[in-house]
C-alpha cells in the first residue's frame, strides 16, 4: 500500500509493513512498535509519524501515540504528542480520516485536549489538509505554513 491509495495525501510516500490477517488489516506502527489495525485514521496517523520521524528527524523516543489524560474527569487520548527533552509536551496533533472534514468542532476538540497537555503547537491534519498552529508568547494561536519550526525546538 502506499500513501497515494485514495484521495491524494500531501505527505510524502513511505514504505508500510502492512498484513492482513483473518479479514482485517494491519499496519506496523515504529512508536508502539506493533502492528495496529489500519483504519482511515490510522493511516494518517502513520503517516504524520513517518513524517515526524524520517522528514523532521524527531527522536521515536520523544513521541507518544494514543496518550491517556483526564479533562473534566472524562478519559480522553490524544492521537500523537511530541515532548521536548525535558519531558513536556510541546506538540500535540489531531489525525482525522481523509474523508473528514476539518472543522471548527475538530479545532475546538484538539484545543479542549490542549487546556491540559498544554503544547506549544497543534497539528490538525486528515492527510490531505495541514493546520499547524503555534500559541505565542503574547497567548495568541498563530497559524504556520509548515512543520519545520517544531523539530527546531525539540
Amino acid at each position: 500500500m502506499n500513501s497515494n491509495s485514495g484521495k491524494s495525501f500531501s505527505f510524502p510516500n513511505y514504505q508500510f509493513r502492512v498484513k492482513q490477517e483473518k479479514g482485517n488489516r494491519y499496519i506496523f506502527d515504529i512508536i508502539r512498535k506493533k502492528f495496529v489495525t489500519l483504519t482511515p485514521e490510522e493511516w494518517v496517523r502513520q503517516h504524520l509519524i513517518n513524517y515526524l520521524v524520517s522528514d523532521l528527524h524527531i527522536p521515536v523516543g520523544l513521541i507518544g501515540i494514543e496518550v491517556s489524560f483526564s479533562f473534566n474527569n472524562v478519559n480522553h487520548r490524544a492521537d500523537v504528542v511530541v515532548y521536548n527533552r525535558k519531558g513536556q509536551p510541546l506538540m500535540l496533533a489531531e489525525c482525522k480520516a481523509p474523508t473528514v472534514e476539518i472543522t471548527d468542532d475538530v479545532v475546538d476538540q484538539i484545543c479542549r485536549y490542549n487546556y491540559v497537555l498544554n503544547a506549544e503547537y497543534l497539528i490538525i491534519t486528515n492527510g490531505i489538509r495541514h493546520y499547524v498552529l503555534q500559541f505565542t508568547h503574547d497567548s495568541r494561536w498563530i497559524t504556520l505554513n509548515n512543520f519545520n519550526e517544531i523539530a527546531n525546538k525539540i
